[in-house]
């Protein structure tokens, strides 16, 4: 069956991918979606090709490049992908094309068959976080099992998260190692490194998808790393011994730690649990910037760093390449010559990256996905529980949902060590990490995310309008579902003596803990509901109508779970009273140079 006329069709073979997908499957933007989709023939034979399963471990850059193998049926045969182990639908008869133009395709040019790269292209700190916007722009189910093919797993077991969810926050970590893989990245790192925490950014989005955070953990930040058992290559498992005051960055690397170490650090300095996580080296600064042709960086002043051999004029600049690896990498170049102050400028960094893989000209452009698509998921190693194909796009297409102006570029607030004379080492910031940890934590944007405020607003609007009962004549029961221990006697104390809530109770420890305060009431408490939430500041949203409980005198009443986002006794819980602390921070939109 024919597209419909309105959609434009690009042919596999001109999209570089001859080898893997038939010349007769086409590629076909839809107008209604603006994505492309791998549109098969329904007329396509669907016999999979069994392969060896993937190595949860890839040795060298070693593909399996198995040619078809005649299955001894006349006039049929058998192919794999470049991936082994995913089943496609065996090729089809190849149709004769005119040299010039393809009838049907408004005359476009068939591209010169192109030979595919055998390099491992490896991801960073930009590539993980590119690798989710790009499965997004590429629809096809076949094509979407070859990039999984692309990408390594490793076992995490309990450090991460046992599945996906499409309906909640999720928080992943990005690692970027300095281990020296990849060809020409010999001189980058240190030698004989088994790779360590270079580069980490605890990537948390929002439950709505209205923002994001990134967060960068400064590697040499002085932490406690936890026990951690890891799954070794022949399925043994041991324990990884921790260690305590030691920097962040040795939480991979040494000792056999794993990611799944490193996401145990995350945990065990932040409170935050990281989910999943995608991790890789060097080389996918070089490809990912080569393939969207450059990003655009800016600089104060001319740079001319001898040591990443970074040369750059004053102003704005594109970067690709070894270029680009240079700028991300540079400690010369700016500000103290700091670790921190490379932090911002790979924030930068990233941002830059970021629109220029969102805007028009990427997005509408078939090579340039592939492209990336390839190099990110070419050097791609993941957790196992989100490293099959239908788990990656659904975290692409739940990323993609997240507006740039509301991604925010942050870093762990930190002090320099006072343990030390020589400042080598930092530790967090005691005034003012605990708060941002909180506010990842519970979901709280560091952002103004005005169609969050609107549908606020709504819903407090619907649920809040109209009459309120006298704060004596509501009656409520308090548990603590996630508050310090002993909030809910605490709150009760300020409802009792100073809101004038006398029928109240403590009804002790929620079932389960939540992450945002509610208070659960049935139609016909409507009005003492609304003064519960004028005393307290509820939104709207915290508001939750269902079927009226009795109390321990067998009377009806509400139910108020205070949730982590408790701030106290007597503190009102609406956001206007959420601070964000000083921090200095960026969003995904923004452009800025660095000094």
């Amino acid at each position: 069956m024919a597209p419909p006329e309105d959609w434009e069709t690009v042919d596999a073979q001109g999209r570089g991918r001859a080898d893997n997908v038939d010349p007769a499957d086409q590629w076909v933007l839809n107008p209604r979606t603006g994505e492309y989709e791998l549109r098969l023939s329904p007329s396509a034979p669907q016999s999979p090709v069994p392969g060896p399963r993937r190595s949860a471990r890839r040795s060298g850059d070693a593909r399996d490049s198995s040619a078809a193998a005649d299955n001894g049926s006349a006039g049929t045969a058998r192919r794999r992908t470049a991936a082994p182990g995913r089943e496609v639908p065996p090729q089809r008869r190849r149709r004769p094309v005119p040299d010039e133009t393809v009838p049907g395709r408004r005359g476009r040019r068939r591209p010169e068959k192109k030979k595919s790269k055998g390099g491992k292209a490896l991801l960073w700190a930009g590539g993980s976080t590119a690798f989710v916007v790009l499965v997004a722009g590429v629809g096809g189910y076949v094509y979407l099992k070859h990039l999984e093919g692309n990408v390594t797993t490793t076992d995490v077991g309990s450090a991460g998260s046992s599945s996906f969810k499409k309906d909640e926050a999720f928080n992943i970590l990005i690692i970027g190692t300095d281990k020296r893989t990849g060809a020409g990245n010999e001189g980058y790192g240190d030698a004989g490194s088994v790779g360590h925490a270079d580069t980490t950014i605890l990537l948390h989005v929002a439950k709505d998808r209205s923002n994001a955070t990134a967060l960068s953990i400064p590697r040499d930040m002085i932490v406690d790393i936890p026990d951690c058992e890891t799954t070794q290559e022949d399925g043994t498992k041991t324990v990884v011994p921790g260690e305590q005051g030691v920097r962040f960055n040795r939480s991979l690397g040494e000792g056999g730690r794993n990611a799944g170490c490193t996401m145990r650090t995350v945990k065990e300095a932040t409170g935050i649990q990281p989910h999943h996580f995608m991790m890789a080296d060097f080389n996918a600064v070089k490809t990912l910037t080569t393939a969207v042709d450059g990003v655009e960086v800016c600089v104060e002043k001319a740079v001319d760093d001898k040591k990443s051999k970074l040369k750059l004029p004053a102003g704005e600049s594109v970067v690709k390449g070894e270029q680009a690896l240079a700028f991300v990498r540079t400690r010369h170049a700016f500000g103290n010559e700091g670790d921190l102050d490379r932090i911002e400028v790979q924030q930068q960094f990233l941002g830059s990256l970021m629109r220029k893989m969102s805007s028009s000209d990427t997005l509408t452009s078939p090579t340039k996905l592939v492209k990336l698509a390839e190099a990110a998921t070419e050097a791609l190693t993941v957790d196992k529980p989100i490293g099959n194909v239908g788990t990656l796009k659904d975290i692409a297409l739940e990323l993609k949902k997240v507006p740039t102006k509301n991604i925010t570029f942050t870093t762990v607030p930190v002090v320099d060590n006072p343990a030390e004379k020589v400042k080598a080492t930092v530790v967090a910031n005691e005034a003012k990490a605990p708060q941002v940890f909180d506010m990842i934590a519970n979901d709280i944007s560091f952002t103004e995310v005005k169609q969050k405020e609107k549908k606020e607003a709504a819903a407090v609007s619907a649920r809040l309008k109209g009459e309120k009962a006298d704060p004596s004549e509501v009656r409520v029961r308090v548990l603590n579902g996630g508050a310090p221990a002993g909030s809910a006697q605490a709150e009760l104390a300020y409802l009792q003596t100073e809101a004038g809530v006398a029928k109240s109770e403590n009804a002790g420890n929620a079932p389960a803990q939540i992450a945002r305060t509610t208070l659960e009431y049935a139609p016909d408490q409507a009005d003492q509901a609304r003064a519960l939430a004028e005393i307290l500041g509820l939104s709207g949203a915290a508001m939750k109508p269902g079927e009226s409980v009795t109390n321990a005198q067998g009377l009806p009443t509400m139910t108020l779970t205070l949730g982590k986002d408790f701030k106290g006794s007597g503190v009102k819980l609406n956001a206007k009273s959420i601070k964000t602390p000083d921090l200095e921070k960026s969003t995904a939109d923004q452009k800025q140079c660095a000094s």
